[in-house]
């Protein structure tokens, strides 16, 4: 078999490249968005550039992770302020011969534990309701004394109080000993708490501090509170603070060193952190000009075009990498969590291994003339 044995080998292996789809580990990127022209595509893109990155400083956050912004240090009051649900315990020293308050051959009077109501008063003998909530122990007794005085002109009054639930932060874990701690304070912050409660084990992987004030949900990473003082923030009463092991992830696909569910290592997450994290492009698979990020909204999120949010619920950001400004926009973009980034194939890695097999077919032609 000669010249004809080739021809009829290299025809064959052609016939059969042509007939089959080359496999491959990742999409194109035309094939990602090729529904884009369609009438309703079901999805809109977004190239990543430098006139885009003002606009997504104010578009909605996704991933199940909606936080406010971590409010910052203001200095408090050293001494404690009394509220509602405070005990008091109120002592009441007499100098006449006739005591109004203590009994015969005594001083000193001291009254039962009284519990500060929900309007902020106590109540005293011969006075009757006295506000109290608001006022440090010390204004308090001064308060108090002021009110008996005008009985008891010698009067002597001592106060002590015990916080209760509107001057108590709770520590509820993530941190060695969690607990309930009375504000000895109003300037307790929650780097001071977290001590308070023997600090946070070395086994949480990148930890994440959590506050709930009311309804409202606040997170910052304590990498980040350590290297900002400022955000330190002063606790009030109710606070509560617990602390966990950073939950968020992204996914990594396609034609990166590393196909996987990747948790995020730090606050704030780039798309070249991204990209990093994933392994990298691979070298003779990956299309530089098509870094892919699919996130999706909630509904309520969708906003009309040119408005401050996305025009669907289903988003797909595009990343040129080979650009100056492809690469500093990808420097400067957040990665939200459960965002999916796809490294799509470049059409020349198909092209090689059609190159390759139509190589190899020759080889077989040429052995195949030899046998």
């Amino acid at each position: 078999m000669k010249t004809p044995g080739r021809i009829f080998l290299a025809m064959l292996f052609s016939s059969i490249l042509v007939g089959c789809s080359l496999p491959r580990g990742a999409a194109l990127q035309k094939e990602v968005l090729k529904a884009e022209s369609a009438e309703s595509p079901g999805f809109v893109v977004y190239q990543v550039g430098r006139d885009l990155l003002p606009k997504l400083a104010s578009w909605p956050a996704t991933g199940g992770f909606e936080a406010r912004k971590w409010p910052k240090h203001t200095p408090g009051a050293l001494d404690p302020i009394i509220a509602p649900g405070d005990q008091v315990v109120v002592t009441v020293w007499e100098s006449d011969e006739n005591a109004l308050l203590a009994p015969p051959s005594q001083k000193e009077t001291v009254l039962q534990t009284m519990t500060v109501s929900g309007a902020g008063e106590i109540f005293l003998p011969y006075i009757g309701k006295v506000r109290i909530a608001g006022m440090s122990p010390g204004h308090a007794r001064d308060a108090l004394q002021e009110k008996l005085s005008a009985l008891i002109p010698s009067v002597q009054v001592q106060l002590s109080s015990t916080p209760g639930p509107k001057n108590t932060v709770s520590l509820i874990g993530g941190v060695r000993n969690a607990g309930s701690f009375p504000m000895m304070t109003r300037d307790l912050t929650v780097m001071q708490l977290i001590s308070m409660g023997g600090g946070v084990p070395e086994t949480l992987e990148n930890p994440q501090v959590r506050l709930v004030r009311g309804n409202s949900y606040y997170a910052i990473s304590l990498d980040r509170l350590y290297s900002e003082p400022d955000l330190d923030t002063t606790l009030r009463g109710g606070d509560k603070v617990f602390v966990e092991e950073d939950k968020r992830f992204f996914l990594a696909l396609g034609a990166a060193g590393n196909e996987s569910q990747i948790p995020f290592n730090n606050e704030q997450m780039t798309a070249l952190d991204a990209v990093t994290l994933a392994g990298g492009l691979s070298d003779t698979r990956a299309d530089p000009k098509g870094v892919l990020i699919l996130r999706q909204f909630a509904p309520e999120d969708v906003v009309p075009a040119g408005g401050a949010g996305p025009e669907d619920t289903r988003v797909i950001f595009t990343l040129d990498l080979t650009t100056a400004d492809g690469l500093f926009s990808a420097g400067r973009f957040q990665i939200m969590p459960r965002d999916l980034v796809l490294a799509t194939e470049s059409p020349v890695s198909s092209t090689r291994t059609i190159l390759g097999l139509l190589a190899a077919s020759a080889g077989i032609a040429v052995n195949a003339d030899k046998l």
